[in-house]
């Protein structure tokens, strides 16, 4: 584990580095528009790089009714910009993430992986409270896929997963200065509401799915009543040199009951990473955007 941790905060250097000297470049290109605003010569563009480690506890009844409990790897990729759509007050992001466990059960003796993939796109209008306070709320959209996998198993070892979500997601932003520091801290929760997700049945195997081809009902519908879930991310941004830094935490709690299996992820992260403000012309070129010009 900490030989991983070690190699994260290299990559983590590395990327400062170059952040540092391709900010350089871009330090005299900076547009003279205004702040926040949406310009038809261009828009403004946010993107983050985050690595994280954290905890994972993992339940999958198709494959035991144990609770398996260890560490997590998380990959957190961002973009987010402003958009047209009423008078250019929604911007739109986009998340993708990657995760991968190695849990294992209370008596230590048997274990278990588990890797997934999430993309989601939000939609957020939004409404400026204060001059450094904003408020964000719209709806998303999430697809995931993954596999859990159990050591222990012969017969049926790992459990495929499948579904996506229409949902419900916020995002506070708050803007202030420590000394001469500019910093930001955002709070963003994503909330499901209604999905549809792939299950195999109570007691059936992959092989009489798939080369048996017996029927039954394999997508679900899904809502609050049987997939009750919830991310909450909370980051601060604060430059360093001519980098600006993030660091976070990840509260991640996915959980269903589906074809009479129960299965969740209870992810506990903390990230770090690098955060790149830019403002993209319609010939695709980018500038780097000071901190007190972005508007998100």
């Amino acid at each position: 584990m900490r030989h991983t941790l070690l190699l994260i905060w290299l990559l983590l250097v590395t990327s400062l580095h170059a952040q540092t000297r391709q900010d350089s470049l871009y330090a005299s290109a900076v547009p003279a528009s205004g702040a926040g605003t949406e310009s038809p010569e261009g828009r403004y563009i946010l993107r983050s790089t985050l690595f994280g480690a954290g905890f994972n506890n993992v339940l999958e009844t198709y494959l035991t009714p144990l609770e398996y409990k260890g560490p997590e790897l998380r990959f957190m990729h961002e973009g987010m910009r402003m958009t047209r759509l009423m008078d250019g007050k929604v911007s739109g992001q986009h998340l993708l993430q990657v995760m991968a466990s190695k849990t294992r059960n209370p008596a230590r003796n048997g274990e278990m992986y588990t890797g997934m993939v999430s993309w989601s796109y939000a939609l957020h209008y939004q409404f400026a409270l204060r001059e450094n306070l904003k408020l964000l709320a719209g709806p998303y959209i999430d697809l995931n896929g993954g596999v859990v996998y159990n050591r222990r198993n012969s017969n049926n070892p790992a459990q495929a997963k499948a579904y996506g979500n229409i949902g419900a997601s916020g995002m506070l932003i708050y803007k202030f200065h420590l000394g001469n520091y500019p910093m930001t801290v955002r709070y963003q929760a994503n909330l499901p509401l209604l999905g549809a997700m792939f299950s195999p049945e109570f007691g059936e195997s992959y092989y009489e799915l798939f080369v048996l081809k017996n029927g039954g009902q394999h997508v679900k519908f899904t809502s609050v009543h049987n997939q009750p879930s919830l991310q909450q991310l909370v980051t601060l941004d604060f430059p360093v040199s001519r980098a600006i830094l993030r660091v976070g935490y990840l509260c991640d709690i996915r959980q269903a009951k589906v074809n009479h299996l129960k299965s969740h992820l209870y992810s506990h992260d903390f990230l770090i990473g690098f955060v790149r403000n830019l403002y993209l012309f319609r010939e695709k070129r980018q500038v780097s955007m000071p901190e007190k010009q972005t508007p998100f």
